[in-house]
């Protein structure tokens, strides 16, 4: 027996206990259920492992697009001739967030507010990426889930797995 497994079908079960959901029509069905849930998110995350590293390797061959290292990929969009931030500054930036497909989950332009944070407080892929930036500066930055959100996502709006894209403004190093 997996420990592990039956540990989580354990836990599972005394919470249906505690809502008072113990007495189940069929057992059966219901662990179908959790086992076309799990094997469904499995697939679906291999599905968008799969369709951003395709993107990730089409766009490295586009006009203007730089790959670093790290697999993180940008365009610069405008120069700027500001300050350079470091791996811990405090930087004000406009951005625009986008799943490869176009949708977009967050945008700082749509709040009219510029955000403030830690370069040691982002993902991976902005913490390298702003680095590369001058204030008055605007690149989009391609980004690949390991510099990203992960294996884990991000709430509803980036499912695992997701590669990003980023047009981000620096409009001041604090």
């Amino acid at each position: 027996m997996d420990q592990q497994s039956y540990s989580a079908g354990l836990n599972i079960g005394q919470q249906l206990v505690g809502m008072g959901i113990a007495d189940l029509p069929s057992l059966d069905d219901f662990l179908k259920g959790i086992k076309d849930a799990v094997e469904g998110a499995a697939e679906k995350a291999k599905k968008a492992e799969a369709e951003g590293k395709a993107f990730l390797e089409a766009n490295a061959k586009k006009e203007g697009v730089i790959v670093l290292p790290s697999g993180l990929q940008y365009m610069v969009l405008k120069e700027g001739t500001g300050k350079n931030p470091g791996a811990t500054s405090q930087v004000k930036c406009h951005y625009a967030g986008t799943l490869i497909d176009g949708t977009e989950f967050d945008s700082s332009y749509k709040r009219n507010a510029p955000a403030t944070f830690g370069l040691n407080q982002v993902i991976k892929g902005w913490t390298e990426g702003v680095q590369l930036m001058k204030e008055g500066a605007k690149y989009r930055f391609f980004i690949p889930y390991e510099l990203g959100y992960g294996a884990q996502g991000a709430g509803g709006s980036i499912p695992p797995y997701s590669a990003l894209i980023f047009d981000v403004e620096l409009i001041e190093v604090l």
